[in-house]
């Protein structure tokens, strides 16, 4: 199973939120720190100001922010937010299955405990948990620099 890039950037996007929460991050300036495509970061803020995982604060000062507390942000429910689906093989939607041994497959069921083992361990962890190790969060901000352009 992998995760789409949607989600990746969605998940990075919202550690840096958690990390900074007193301040308004611009896609620009989000962009710019994870050296990750402006354009598709729009996209992400978007699915995640519709979620209310986070908040746009409009004006000429104004910028991303949490929408709600980093321990009520599960990665469960981000990453299901993100996601089209986890249909791992084509019989989880039997609408659209041309499998011809579906009916006697018993490959489905491991492969859907799975997913929801997967989904199970990410609801368990919030933002909020994430951020708590100091020597962590001060390493990720040293990685990801302030966010202001270098001059030489």
């Amino acid at each position: 199973m992998r995760l789409t890039l949607h989600t990746d950037y969605a998940l990075r996007m919202l550690m840096l939120l958690t990390l900074e929460p007193d301040e308004l991050h611009t896609i620009a300036s989000v962009a710019q720190r994870y050296r990750i495509s402006r354009n598709h970061l729009m996209k992400v803020a978007q699915t995640l100001i519709q979620a209310g995982f986070v908040e746009s604060v409009r004006g000429r000062h104004g910028g991303l922010k949490l929408g709600m507390a980093p321990a009520d942000i599960k990665l469960g429910a981000v990453v299901r937010a993100t996601e089209d689906g986890f249909a791992l093989v084509e019989c989880f939607d039997r609408r659209r299955c041309n499998c011809v041994v579906m009916p006697a497959c018993s490959l489905r069921k491991p492969l859907d405990e799975a997913v929801n083992a997967f989904l199970a361990v990410l609801d368990r962890t919030s933002f909020a948990e994430l951020a708590q190790n100091p020597g962590r969060a001060s390493r990720m901000r040293k990685l990801l620099g302030d966010g202001q352009p270098a001059f030489a």
